[in-house]
């Protein structure tokens, strides 16, 4: 199984767009078919270091997460993603 894991800090953090943000990565659930699993996280600590969101998606092999990268679902959610993202990390590995 190959685990994707993205950080996200927003350029905004208000409840707003938090939750819109959060809305929006859940809207892909059910219908990338790649996609096995995905789960998203809002950090409750707010400290200085912390990221606002984690987005956990989960795939049977890379293969699967390449389509999922172009599908257009993925494509669509990712440019809202880069308008409200003031910088990212991630971190993907195998189980």
């Amino acid at each position: 199984m190959i685990i994707n894991n993205l950080l996200i800090k927003l350029k905004e953090q208000n409840n707003e767009i938090i939750e819109e943000t959060r809305t929006a990565l859940l809207g892909m659930k059910g219908k990338i078919e790649v996609l096995r699993d995905l789960q998203v996280e809002v950090d409750i600590r707010h400290g200085e270091s912390s990221y606002d969101i984690l987005l956990i998606t989960k795939f049977a092999s890379m293969e699967d997460m390449d389509a999922y990268l172009v599908h257009p679902v993925h494509v669509e959610v990712s440019k809202y993603i880069l308008k409200v993202m003031e910088t990212g990390a991630a971190v993907c590995y195998k189980l």
